[in-house]
């Protein structure tokens, strides 16, 4: 079975996206075979940062259908691992300039294990939402019109 790749496809267009950064996640039991089965969902989640480490929530991790009681919660806080000093900076940021943690996207490295790529983002207003339709819609009209001249 393919590794999945779960994205956050509206963080795009709600956030302006400033950084990226790469964090590991603390998983527990049926959990990590459940994001495999690419039973997870990151919409509405964001990052927070409490007494010094940072903290995942509203990830949603679908409970594993093989799994018995030993089956997990789907929306607890889950832990994020990172650098120290990169949580202090990210915690600085956050609440010095207004900036928000919102994950775009979950997927597996090489050996296996999940990672988290976290946005340090600003929130969008309503016009520059439209801003961003308008201008896609205008590439995508002339993206078809060079493409009816050519043929």
């Amino acid at each position: 079975m393919p590794a999945r790749t779960i994205a956050n496809r509206k963080a795009r267009h709600e956030y302006h996206i400033e950084e990226t950064y790469e964090a590991g996640i603390a998983l527990k039991g049926t959990e990590i075979k459940s994001i495999r089965a690419g039973k997870a969902n990151l919409q509405d989640s964001f990052a927070r940062v409490e007494n010094g480490e940072l903290v995942l929530y509203n990830m949603h991790i679908s409970p594993y259908e093989q799994g018995n009681r030993f089956n997990h919660e789907p929306k607890r806080p889950r832990k994020l691992l990172m650098h120290k000093r990169e949580i202090m900076r990210l915690f600085g940021q956050t609440r010095e300039k207004g900036l928000s943690l919102i994950p775009l996207k979950a997927y597996f490295k090489e050996n296996g294990k999940v990672k988290i790529e976290l946005a340090l983002a600003r929130g969008k207003k309503k016009y520059d939402k439209r801003e961003d339709i308008a201008a896609r819609d205008a590439k995508r009209e002339m993206d078809r019109a060079l493409k009816n001249k050519n043929m």
